[in-house]
């Protein structure tokens, strides 16, 4: 019996489907087919996403240019989150998660240099360039640097449905997907317990080796054939509400270099600012407040920041429920993107996670059938592990905090606190999150992003005498070097705007450019 994998069945569409389509097919060896079915009624949902910056190299090694991506997607460089109002809402409560972390070979001299003589500053703004970069809304990089380079760390902001078609014209015209708009209507399982093909509307039946569960929160496949079923999460991570808006941005006004959360009183507000409009939703809990009172809320904030008023745009009301699978590959089927889990937007988690299981799957593909149950178990092991490290992440955000709303407080009970994380809360008031607390090779967040966020939060750094001191003097050498390098990164880098704008100018028709101008 012939048992190679050589076809691959995509169910699904949207961000994870288009690229999961590309990665696999950009990776394929010869001989094997990458097939896509979507079915034409399920629109993409574009509110606009925040990414990693891992998605750089994703779109280089499916082939797409750092300029056509940008454009395509109405996409703004990302170069880390903004969370104001997490610690105690006053109004200088304020700090960063930046994507460029502190010198590492000084990391934790960092933490007790700041300690001792960067109480003026925030952690984030002592150690390194970035929030300074991000106040004055500069790129990171110049257009003359090669495709995907910077002189900073970044990722990028973008129109997520726009995301999906840039990626179904590359799927499909340059890496030669097989790409079906139908209805799957029912499953065929093989006498085994493998999925044997999908049957669909018009099409008939679509017959794979390894099925891929793109079909979001529905999870056709991986529920709905093996029924591994969803580990919530929400009494870890409460919200389970969003209301999203698009707001239409002026010519010429600023992009913002990060993601703006704003917290209010039973959640917090994300502001995306892309080159025609800024993103913008409330994210809440149903538990502590209500669909009307989110609506005033986002209304308030729009009012303040836009001087635009809720009934003036659409908002789209979106609930979900923060959880993951218990298994993500069952047999030959494994679920990327939300048929595999859904955690709160709070640090743009999404995108990355299905980087990730492709990364994980092209690296470890199973030629054929004998391995793939090896491999599907070594894929659990290692995604369980990714999905516990982000609730612990995005957890860390709320309970390091000073409110006094019932839901903030309710975040600081121990009930809510997953134990390998409150085991690490009581090791870090004796020393820094450092790698050792962070053992795998390819953590989902290293141990410079718990440090932001801890002391950004006002989490005390260890006292003097409870830590070895290290070598100060290298540590105080490498914090004049990043202020000397923010100076010199502030005088040369153009702004979000003038790089945009110079871009689709330089790349658009001239009698169009011509006619803009009109």
């Amino acid at each position: 019996m012939n048992n190679l994998v050589r076809d691959i069945v995509i169910v699904g569409g949207g961000t994870a489907g288009w690229l999961s389509a590309c990665v696999l097919a950009a990776s394929a060896a010869p001989g094997l087919t990458v097939t896509l079915i979507e079915s034409p009624d399920v629109p993409t949902i574009g509110v606009g996403e925040g990414t990693w910056p891992t998605i750089r190299h994703t779109l280089a090694r499916i082939g797409i240019g750092e300029a056509e991506f940008l454009l395509a997607c109405d996409a703004s460089f990302k170069q880390g989150s903004r969370f104001d109002g997490w610690r105690d809402g006053a109004p200088a409560d304020h700090y960063y998660h930046p994507f460029v972390p502190p010198p590492e070979s000084v990391s934790g001299d960092c933490v007790t240099l700041w300690r001792d003589k960067g109480a003026s500053h925030s952690f984030a703004d002592f150690v390194g360039p970035q929030p300074g970069i991000c106040a004055l809304n500069l790129a990171p990089r110049q257009r003359a640097m090669p495709d995907y380079a910077g002189a900073l760390n970044y990722a990028y902001h973008l129109d997520a449905g726009k995301l999906a078609r840039l990626l179904t014209r590359h799927a499909t015209q340059a890496l030669g997907v097989r790409h079906i708009s139908d209805h799957v209507t029912q499953v065929t399982m093989a006498d085994n317990g493998d999925v044997a093909a999908v049957q669909t509307r018009t099409h008939g039946a679509i017959s794979g080796d390894l099925f891929i569960d793109c079909t979001g929160h529905a999870a056709r496949l991986i529920d709905g054939c093996y029924g591994v079923p969803l580990i919530d999460r929400q009494s870890e991570l409460f919200n389970d509400r969003a209301l999203a808006v698009q707001v239409p941005v002026a010519p010429g006004s600023p992009i913002a270099s990060q993601t703006t959360a704003t917290a209010h009183a039973a959640g917090w507000t994300w502001d995306i600012g892309l080159p025609t409009r800024r993103g913008i939703g409330c994210v809440y809990s149903s538990a502590y407040m209500s669909d009307d009172e989110a609506e005033t809320t986002l209304d308030a904030y729009l009012r303040a920041r836009t001087a635009t008023a809720l009934d003036a745009v659409s908002p789209r009301l979106l609930s979900f429920r923060s959880g993951h699978r218990e298994r993500f590959w069952e047999r030959n089927c494994l679920a990327i993107g939300q048929a595999a889990g859904f955690l709160e937007p709070l640090e743009a988690s999404a995108i990355v996670m299905i980087e990730l299981s492709l990364d994980a799957l092209v690296k470890n593909f199973p030629r054929d059938r004998s391995a793939m149950d090896v491999q599907a178990r070594r894929f659990n092991t290692l995604f369980r592990y990714r999905w516990d490290r982000i609730v612990e992440f995005l957890k860390l955000h709320y309970i390091v905090n000073r409110r006094e709303e019932p839901y903030w407080r309710a975040h600081r009970e121990a009930a809510g606190i997953p134990a390998r994380l409150a085991d690490l809360l009581e090791v870090w008031k004796h020393q820094p999150p450092s790698n050792f607390d962070f053992p795998q090779v390819d953590e989902v967040f290293p141990a410079a992003s718990y440090q932001y966020v801890l002391y950004g939060m006002g989490f005390p750094p260890p006292e003097a005498g409870r830590m070895k001191a290290g070598d100060s003097g290298a540590a105080e050498q490498a914090i004049r070097q990043a202020t000397a390098r923010a100076r010199g990164l502030a005088a040369g880098l153009p702004t979000n705007r003038a790089y945009l704008d110079a871009l689709r100018e330089a790349t658009m028709p001239a009698t169009l450019t011509q006619d803009l101008k009109g």
